[in-house]
């Protein structure tokens, strides 16, 4: 996301790439119903579904590489798990209904599905061990929304330590703004930016 130079620019922020290491994954946040089927308040956004799209292509590649592919889900049994939520329509996502589904078209038996509680991947799962234990050195972010669980998620990746690509397209929200004012941010601070395109041609680079 090129622009102008800033006041960010001018302190140093974003001076340094992140790289790809060896090994990457794909953590897909919360491409589940609730926030990609119209159905649902949540679900109704274009730029979410532009994401949903682009996010098949990289996907697709990332299953041919054979890199580990997680997507998460956001859902609760009961209100003490519910916490201090401020949107009440999202308690109503329950573990194993179609809200919490993945959308079909980005969905493979082969990936694994983690179901969280809280805005971060990471955060009371075990997607930090499971990486780990499969010798993952980069992790592919992409998902929905992006100012909440993706931006989350994006922040937590790089304090567990494991270079962080945002795959920037493959990021929706509930409007292009929120989405651009966090990719900025994060791209500043904690990880590089690349598209689906690019994503897709990295990873085909490394299937057997």
């Amino acid at each position: 996301m090129s622009e102008a130079r800033d006041e960010f620019d001018e302190a140093g922020y974003g001076l340094t790439p992140v790289g790809w290491g060896e090994r990457p994954a794909i953590v897909a946040v919360d491409f589940q119903q609730a926030f990609c089927d119209p159905q649902f308040a949540a679900g109704r956004s274009p730029h979410i579904a532009r994401a949903v799209a682009n996010a098949e292509t990289v996907l697709k590649a990332g299953r041919a590489a054979g890199v580990p592919i997680i997507h998460t889900a956001v859902a609760w049994s009961h209100d003490d798990e519910f916490t201090n939520w401020k949107v009440p329509a999202l308690r109503e996502i329950a573990p194993d209904s179609h809200a919490a589904s993945i959308v079909p078209s980005l969905w493979d038996d082969s990936d694994i599905y983690v179901l969280k509680r809280y805005p971060s991947a990471f955060f009371g799962t075990d997607i930090s061990t499971i990486l780990r234990n499969r010798g993952v050195d980069t992790v592919l972010v992409m998902g929905v929304t992006t100012s909440g669980c993706v931006r989350a998620t994006i922040v937590d990746s790089f304090s567990h330590g494991f270079k962080t690509i945002v795959v920037e397209d493959a990021c929706g929200d509930q409007g292009a703004q929120a989405h651009d004012n966090n990719m900025r941010d994060v791209e500043r601070r904690y990880a590089d930016l690349i598209d689906a395109d690019g994503a897709a041609a990295r990873l085909e680079s490394l299937a057997p």
